[in-house]
Protein backbone atom coordinates (compact mmCIF):
# COMPACT_ATOMS: atom_id res chain seq x y z
CA UNK A 1 0.00 0.00 0.00
CA UNK A 2 1.07 3.68 -0.95
CA UNK A 3 1.11 6.69 1.43
CA UNK A 4 1.87 10.52 1.30
CA UNK A 5 3.19 12.56 3.77
CA UNK A 6 3.90 16.23 3.59
CA UNK A 7 6.71 17.49 5.93
CA UNK A 8 6.79 21.41 7.16
CA UNK A 9 9.71 22.76 8.15
CA UNK A 10 11.70 25.82 8.87
CA UNK A 11 15.19 25.92 8.15
CA UNK A 12 17.17 28.60 9.00
CA UNK A 13 20.01 28.35 7.13
CA UNK A 14 21.45 25.87 4.89
CA UNK A 15 23.87 25.44 1.48
CA UNK A 16 23.09 22.74 -1.04
CA UNK A 17 26.10 22.65 -3.05
CA UNK A 18 25.97 22.48 -6.83
CA UNK A 19 28.61 19.87 -7.72
CA UNK A 20 28.97 21.54 -11.01
CA UNK A 21 30.56 24.47 -9.73
CA UNK A 22 34.25 24.39 -9.50
CA UNK A 23 35.65 28.28 -8.77
CA UNK A 24 32.46 29.36 -5.98
CA UNK A 25 30.16 27.23 -3.73
CA UNK A 26 27.15 27.92 -5.56
CA UNK A 27 23.77 26.49 -4.04
CA UNK A 28 20.86 24.59 -5.48
CA UNK A 29 17.51 26.81 -4.52
CA UNK A 30 16.09 24.36 -2.98
CA UNK A 31 17.36 20.50 -1.59
CA UNK A 32 17.37 17.82 -3.97
CA UNK A 33 16.08 14.38 -3.36
CA UNK A 34 19.46 12.80 -2.62
CA UNK A 35 19.62 14.90 0.17
CA UNK A 36 16.21 14.54 1.32
CA UNK A 37 16.77 11.05 1.06
CA UNK A 38 19.98 10.91 3.01
CA UNK A 39 18.39 13.03 5.78
CA UNK A 40 15.43 10.27 5.69
CA UNK A 41 18.08 7.41 5.79
CA UNK A 42 20.02 9.65 8.65
CA UNK A 43 17.13 10.46 11.02
CA UNK A 44 15.93 6.47 10.55
CA UNK A 45 19.05 4.92 11.06
CA UNK A 46 18.81 3.18 8.30
CA UNK A 47 22.02 4.29 6.20
CA UNK A 48 22.62 3.07 2.80
CA UNK A 49 19.09 1.49 2.82
CA UNK A 50 18.49 1.65 -0.80
CA UNK A 51 14.78 1.10 -0.58
CA UNK A 52 14.25 4.97 -0.01
CA UNK A 53 15.41 6.01 -3.30
CA UNK A 54 12.14 4.34 -4.27
CA UNK A 55 10.80 6.97 -2.59
CA UNK A 56 8.92 9.73 -4.70
CA UNK A 57 9.45 13.53 -3.35
CA UNK A 58 8.27 16.20 -4.52
CA UNK A 59 9.98 19.54 -3.07
CA UNK A 60 8.05 23.31 -3.13
CA UNK A 61 8.70 26.84 -0.90
CA UNK A 62 11.59 28.68 -0.46
CA UNK A 63 14.40 30.88 0.87
CA UNK A 64 13.86 34.72 2.15
CA UNK A 65 17.28 35.55 1.19
CA UNK A 66 20.59 34.37 0.73
CA UNK A 67 24.38 35.94 0.23
CA UNK A 68 28.30 34.91 -0.60
CA UNK A 69 30.44 33.38 2.04
CA UNK A 70 33.69 33.98 1.72
CA UNK A 71 35.30 30.57 3.16
CA UNK A 72 38.83 28.83 3.49
CA UNK A 73 38.02 25.42 2.54
CA UNK A 74 40.32 22.27 2.58
CA UNK A 75 41.62 21.00 -0.93
CA UNK A 76 41.48 17.18 -1.14
CA UNK A 77 39.79 14.01 -2.33
CA UNK A 78 38.01 12.03 0.34
CA UNK A 79 40.78 9.32 -0.55
CA UNK A 80 43.47 11.52 0.39
CA UNK A 81 42.54 11.75 3.87
CA UNK A 82 43.76 9.21 6.07
CA UNK A 83 44.77 8.81 9.71
CA UNK A 84 48.55 8.92 10.48
CA UNK A 85 50.84 8.77 13.66
CA UNK A 86 52.57 12.28 13.67
CA UNK A 87 54.43 13.45 16.83
CA UNK A 88 53.07 10.48 19.14
CA UNK A 89 49.64 11.49 18.06
CA UNK A 90 46.96 10.14 15.67
CA UNK A 91 45.51 12.82 13.11
CA UNK A 92 44.08 13.42 10.19
CA UNK A 93 46.58 13.43 7.28
CA UNK A 94 45.79 15.46 3.95
CA UNK A 95 48.53 16.33 1.28
CA UNK A 96 51.47 14.34 2.91
CA UNK A 97 50.52 16.89 5.92
CA UNK A 98 48.30 17.06 8.89
CA UNK A 99 44.74 18.49 8.47
CA UNK A 100 44.72 20.36 11.19
CA UNK A 101 47.49 21.66 12.82
CA UNK A 102 49.22 24.61 14.83
CA UNK A 103 52.18 24.99 12.63
CA UNK A 104 52.42 23.50 9.10
CA UNK A 105 49.02 21.85 7.86
CA UNK A 106 47.19 20.74 4.70
CA UNK A 107 46.23 23.22 1.74
CA UNK A 108 43.37 25.61 2.16
CA UNK A 109 41.83 27.88 -0.79
CA UNK A 110 39.64 30.70 -0.27
CA UNK A 111 36.22 29.78 -1.93
CA UNK A 112 32.71 31.97 -2.38
CA UNK A 113 30.06 30.17 -1.03
CA UNK A 114 26.48 31.05 -1.52
CA UNK A 115 23.86 30.42 1.43
CA UNK A 116 20.34 30.40 2.19
CA UNK A 117 18.49 31.85 4.40
CA UNK A 118 14.97 31.55 6.46
CA UNK A 119 13.73 28.35 4.29
CA UNK A 120 9.82 27.45 4.62
CA UNK A 121 9.97 24.03 2.53
CA UNK A 122 7.02 21.74 2.08
CA UNK A 123 8.51 17.96 1.34
CA UNK A 124 5.66 15.49 0.02
CA UNK A 125 6.75 12.16 0.20
CA UNK A 126 5.06 9.31 -1.01
CA UNK A 127 6.07 5.52 -1.25
CA UNK A 128 5.19 2.12 0.82
CA UNK A 129 3.39 2.28 4.22
CA UNK A 130 6.08 0.96 6.17
CA UNK A 131 8.70 3.40 5.00
CA UNK A 132 6.89 6.19 5.30
CA UNK A 133 5.54 5.19 8.73
CA UNK A 134 9.23 4.23 9.84
CA UNK A 135 10.01 7.85 8.41
CA UNK A 136 6.90 9.46 10.66
CA UNK A 137 7.57 7.78 13.84
CA UNK A 138 11.39 8.66 13.85
CA UNK A 139 10.25 12.47 12.92
CA UNK A 140 7.52 12.50 15.22
CA UNK A 141 10.47 11.31 18.51
CA UNK A 142 13.72 11.81 16.92
CA UNK A 143 16.72 10.06 18.73
CA UNK A 144 19.20 13.05 17.32
CA UNK A 145 19.25 16.32 16.14
CA UNK A 146 17.67 16.40 12.42
CA UNK A 147 19.70 18.43 9.45
CA UNK A 148 18.96 18.71 5.68
CA UNK A 149 22.52 19.28 3.90
CA UNK A 150 25.12 19.84 5.98
CA UNK A 151 25.47 18.22 9.47
CA UNK A 152 25.02 22.39 10.81
CA UNK A 153 22.04 22.86 8.46
CA UNK A 154 19.49 22.04 11.08
CA UNK A 155 15.99 21.99 10.22
CA UNK A 156 12.74 22.43 12.75
CA UNK A 157 9.87 20.50 11.67
CA UNK A 158 6.54 22.98 12.30
CA UNK A 159 4.35 20.09 11.40
CA UNK A 160 4.06 16.59 9.60
CA UNK A 161 0.78 16.38 7.75
CA UNK A 162 -0.40 12.61 7.13
CA UNK A 163 -3.30 11.42 4.85
CA UNK A 164 -6.16 12.21 7.58
CA UNK A 165 -4.95 15.67 7.22
CA UNK A 166 -4.88 16.09 3.33
CA UNK A 167 -7.37 16.05 0.53
CA UNK A 168 -6.36 14.88 -2.66
CA UNK A 169 -7.72 15.10 -6.47
CA UNK A 170 -6.31 14.55 -9.66
CA UNK A 171 -7.99 16.51 -13.00
CA UNK A 172 -6.74 17.01 -16.98
CA UNK A 173 -5.26 20.79 -16.90
CA UNK A 174 -5.31 21.92 -20.70
CA UNK A 175 -4.04 25.70 -20.82
CA UNK A 176 -1.96 26.39 -17.97
CA UNK A 177 -1.03 25.52 -14.05
CA UNK A 178 -1.16 28.48 -11.52
CA UNK A 179 1.79 27.06 -8.73
CA UNK A 180 1.78 29.23 -5.51
CA UNK A 181 5.31 27.81 -4.14
CA UNK A 182 8.40 27.93 -6.10
CA UNK A 183 9.37 23.99 -6.86
CA UNK A 184 11.90 21.46 -9.07
CA UNK A 185 9.85 19.96 -12.13
CA UNK A 186 11.01 17.37 -14.58
CA UNK A 187 11.49 18.34 -17.88
CA UNK A 188 11.46 14.74 -18.99
CA UNK A 189 9.72 11.81 -17.46
CA UNK A 190 12.28 9.12 -18.78
CA UNK A 191 10.02 6.30 -17.52
CA UNK A 192 7.64 6.99 -19.82
CA UNK A 193 9.31 9.06 -22.69
CA UNK A 194 7.36 12.36 -22.26
CA UNK A 195 8.32 15.67 -22.29
CA UNK A 196 7.00 18.34 -20.27
CA UNK A 197 4.91 20.38 -22.92
CA UNK A 198 5.14 23.51 -21.22
CA UNK A 199 5.73 26.93 -23.36
CA UNK A 200 8.41 29.34 -23.02
CA UNK A 201 11.76 28.81 -21.34
CA UNK A 202 12.62 31.65 -19.22
CA UNK A 203 13.28 29.08 -16.56
CA UNK A 204 16.33 28.28 -14.26
CA UNK A 205 17.72 24.83 -15.32
CA UNK A 206 19.71 22.40 -13.34
CA UNK A 207 20.66 18.99 -13.17
CA UNK A 208 20.02 17.61 -9.41
CA UNK A 209 21.06 14.42 -7.52
CA UNK A 210 18.28 12.02 -7.37
CA UNK A 211 20.17 9.39 -6.33
CA UNK A 212 23.41 8.20 -4.70
CA UNK A 213 25.38 4.06 -4.16
CA UNK A 214 28.24 3.47 -2.57
CA UNK A 215 30.40 0.25 -3.79
CA UNK A 216 32.94 -1.65 -3.30
CA UNK A 217 33.53 -3.09 -6.96
CA UNK A 218 30.13 -3.99 -8.22
CA UNK A 219 28.82 -4.66 -4.61
CA UNK A 220 26.44 -2.02 -2.80
CA UNK A 221 27.66 -0.88 0.62
CA UNK A 222 25.12 -1.74 3.07
CA UNK A 223 26.50 0.08 6.26
CA UNK A 224 29.75 2.80 7.79
CA UNK A 225 31.78 -0.02 8.40
CA UNK A 226 31.90 -1.72 4.90
CA UNK A 227 33.89 2.01 3.42
CA UNK A 228 37.15 1.87 2.32
CA UNK A 229 39.72 3.42 0.65
CA UNK A 230 38.54 2.08 -3.06
CA UNK A 231 35.02 2.42 -1.90
CA UNK A 232 33.17 4.94 -5.30
CA UNK A 233 30.22 7.06 -5.22
CA UNK A 234 27.35 6.64 -8.30
CA UNK A 235 25.38 9.43 -8.58
CA UNK A 236 22.47 10.04 -10.95
CA UNK A 237 21.26 13.22 -12.33
CA UNK A 238 17.93 14.80 -13.22
CA UNK A 239 17.32 17.73 -15.53
CA UNK A 240 14.90 20.21 -13.75
CA UNK A 241 13.34 23.27 -13.86
CA UNK A 242 12.70 25.58 -11.06
CA UNK A 243 9.54 27.53 -10.89
CA UNK A 244 9.18 30.94 -9.29
CA UNK A 245 6.47 31.96 -6.83
CA UNK A 246 3.21 32.22 -7.76
CA UNK A 247 4.55 30.90 -11.10
CA UNK A 248 1.97 30.17 -14.17
CA UNK A 249 3.09 27.10 -16.47
CA UNK A 250 1.99 27.59 -20.13
CA UNK A 251 1.07 24.41 -21.86
CA UNK A 252 1.52 22.89 -25.14
CA UNK A 253 -0.72 19.80 -24.41
CA UNK A 254 -2.85 18.49 -21.69
CA UNK A 255 -1.35 16.81 -18.62
CA UNK A 256 -2.54 15.07 -14.62
CA UNK A 257 -2.81 17.16 -11.76
CA UNK A 258 -2.76 16.31 -8.31
CA UNK A 259 -4.17 18.71 -6.21
CA UNK A 260 -3.45 18.43 -2.68
CA UNK A 261 -4.82 20.65 -0.01
CA UNK A 262 -4.04 20.56 3.72
CA UNK A 263 -6.77 20.52 5.99
CA UNK A 264 -6.36 22.92 8.54
CA UNK A 265 -6.75 27.21 8.97
CA UNK A 266 -4.76 28.03 6.59
CA UNK A 267 -6.23 25.52 3.43
CA UNK A 268 -2.58 25.44 1.55
CA UNK A 269 -2.92 23.99 -1.42
CA UNK A 270 -0.35 22.39 -4.08
CA UNK A 271 -0.70 21.19 -7.55
CA UNK A 272 1.66 18.62 -8.74
CA UNK A 273 1.81 17.86 -12.52
CA UNK A 274 1.35 13.80 -11.90
CA UNK A 275 4.36 12.69 -14.51
CA UNK A 276 6.71 15.83 -14.00
CA UNK A 277 6.60 17.03 -10.54
CA UNK A 278 7.36 13.94 -8.50
CA UNK A 279 11.28 12.94 -8.28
Amino acid sequence: MTKTIILELFQPFAQYRNPFTFFYGQSYPLPPKSTIIGMLQNITNNYYDVSFFDLQVSIHGGFESLFWNYQNLIKSSPNDIKLMNYKGKVKLWNQKRPLYNKGIKSQRSPVSQQELFNGHLFIFIKGKENIIENIRNALEKPTKIPYLGRSEDIFFLKNLYHEENISCNVSSVKNNIWLNQPSYMKLNNKSKDLKFPIKGSDFSVYSIPTKVLFKNNDRIIKNKLELRDSTRRFTEFETVIHTGLNQNLYLENEVKVEKYKINDERNLIFKIPQDYGWL
